[in-house]
Parts: structure tokens; sequence; C-alpha cells
């Protein structure tokens, strides 16, 4: 009855947030030469969304999942952040090798998917190779803070790097802050394969995923190839992550609070948590998006901006409830 009720609320919340995004922002649809344009642009961004939003919250719970704590999270195990590094990366060496040397032709929106692909898969062998050693969840998760602040470090290496042009400096910047303001049709074609493929994986492997909450021995009691379901899960997320990061950049904490808000009402199953997850980080990101767009300031406000002034204080207050209870699990 929970499952039904969670559909009926968040598909109702997406058709009114479909129809408030598609309403609202700079111009005007009372204009007949420019709605169709209107429309088009603000159904890219608002596809670009949904999709960053699902891929972040479906990541989250095969994480959570595969590490047995509710606070892992892409951005709190530096996924996000190796994304971002590697989508840096390939911005930069498309733009001033490639380019640089005549070869012409190849679009920054095609490299940038790999490169975050790349960058999400090293942080979550760096982060799974650890787990191998030991089995303390917060020694893992300050594991993957200091990776996260190695890649933050090394992306802001970069982002210097890039200033030497003013172009690759400022797509470099907007990619660091997160952000769908230039995203459009072709982002949604990229990205789309990636997430769908993403979720589809993550749900079909979902029962190895509740086993595996009991534990790497009893799992493996009952059948389940450990090793197997651990690198299919570092595939599936960083596939997600990567495609989240390639069109929105770096926004962080939709994994951490989407998962945790709706386990104490769907419970642990993740073949409940995945689809409804993804229908709740859609909502999350597209409601944040569309505060950006209609927020009275000169300029724009990047959407990371926004998800981090929610995640941040309901992380804080997650792990204060955590040393409450003796745990932070």
């Amino acid at each position: 009855m929970r499952l039904i009720a969670g559909y009926v609320v968040l598909v109702a919340a997406l058709v009114v947030l479909t129809v408030l995004s598609l309403g609202l922002g700079a111009g005007s649809l009372a204009d007949p030469e420019l709605r169709s344009t209107l429309l088009s642009l603000r159904a890219s961004r608002l596809a670009c969304a949904l999709l960053v939003g699902a891929a972040l919250a479906v990541a989250g719970v095969v994480v959570q999942g595969l590490f047995q704590n509710p606070l892992a999270d892409p951005s709190v195990l530096g996924t996000s952040s190796g994304a971002a590094l590697g989508g840096k990366i390939a911005l930069v060496v498309t733009e001033l090798v490639l380019v640089g040397r005549g070869a012409h032709g190849i679009p920054p929106d095609v490299v940038l998917p790999v490169g975050c692909m790349a960058g999400a898969l090293l942080s979550l062998a760096l982060v799974l190779g650890f787990a191998r050693r030991s089995s303390d969840m917060l020694s893992l998760i300050l594991t993957g803070f200091l990776l996260s602040s190695l890649f933050l470090a090394l992306g802001s290496l970069v982002t210097s790097m890039a200033q030497d042009r003013w172009e690759l400096g400022r797509a470099v910047v907007a990619f660091s802050l997160g952000d769908l303001t230039g995203a459009g049709p072709q982002h949604v074609a990229l990205a789309a394969p990636l997430v769908t493929v993403g979720i589809a994986a993550s749900w079909f492997w979902a029962r190895p995923l509740d086993l595996l909450l009991c534990g790497d021995e009893e799992a493996a009691s009952l059948g389940v190839n450990v090793d197997q379901v651990r690198l299919c899960c570092v595939l599936w997320v960083a596939a997600l992550t990567a495609g989240a990061v390639a069109i929105g950049g770096n926004i962080g904490f939709v994994g951490l609070l989407v998962p945790h808000a709706l386990r104490p009402l769907l419970g642990v199953d993740h073949r409940r948590l995945v689809p409804v997850a993804a229908l709740g980080g859609a909502v999350f990101v597209g409601a944040c998006d569309l505060v950006v767009r209609v927020l009275p300031a000169r300029g724009v406000v990047p959407l990371g901006v926004i998800t981090g002034l929610v995640g941040a204080p309901a992380f804080l207050a997650l792990l204060v409830r955590g040393q409450k209870r003796g745990s932070f699990a």
C-alpha cells in the first residue's frame, strides 16, 4: 500500500513539475514566434534534470546496498568528484590537444561522458579495493572523503590550467559548479543510454543486493557471487554517475537524501527502492532546477548550489542522529 501511495504522489508531483517547468522561465510563451523554441529549450532542460536526479538517486541506492551503509553516496565516496575530474580532463584534452593539433570535428559533448565514466570507475575501484581490506564502514567513508578531496584538488589544478583560454575556462568552471543552463537535446541523447542501462541493471540485480545486506559470508552461503556482484555494482554506479555528471556537472547529496528518505517508508527491498528512488530523484532535482530558474537573481545560480544548501544540513543531521544511536549506519 505504501508503495502504491509513493508512486501516486511522485507521479503527481512529476506532472505538476512538468507543467510548471514548461510554463515558467525567461521569455514569454505568449509570443507565437518564440513559443516553440522556448518549449523545446525548457523541455530539454527538464529532461536533463530528470535524468540527473534519477541517475544519482539510483546510484545512491546501489552504493548504500554495496557498502551496507545508508550514509554512503556517490558524492561521499568520491565518485562524483572522480567523474567531474574525468570530465574536466576530457574537456581540456579535447580543446588543447586534439583541436590544437587540427583534429577538428570532435565535439566536447562526445568525449565528456567518456571522461566522466573513466573518472567514476577509477574512484569506485579505489574505494572498492579498500573495502576488501577493511570492513570498517566509518574508515571506508573517510577514505571516500579523502579521495573526494584529492579529486577536487586535481580538478582545481585542471581548472587553473584551463584559464589560459577564456571559453575553455568558462566551460570548465560552469561544469564544476553543476548547472543545466546549456543542456540541450544532444545531452539527453548522450546521457539517456547510460542512465537507462544503469537503472535497469540496478533493478535486475536487486536480489543479490538484498542478500549483500546480510554480509558477504552470508550472501556467499546463499549462492551469491560476491565479487561478481561488487564488480557489476561498480560498473552500474559508474555509468549512472558518469551520465549525470556529463550533463549536469558536480551535483551532490541527491544520492544520499532520496534513498534515505524513502527507505523508512519502503524498507530495504531494492526492487521497490530502485524505481521509486528514480522517480524521487527526478522530482527532487527537477524541483531544484525550477527554483534556480525562477530565483530573482541577476546571474544564474548553479544547480549544485541549491542541492548543496539542502543536502549539507540534512547530511549533518544524519550524522548527529547516528552518533546518538552509537552508530553511523
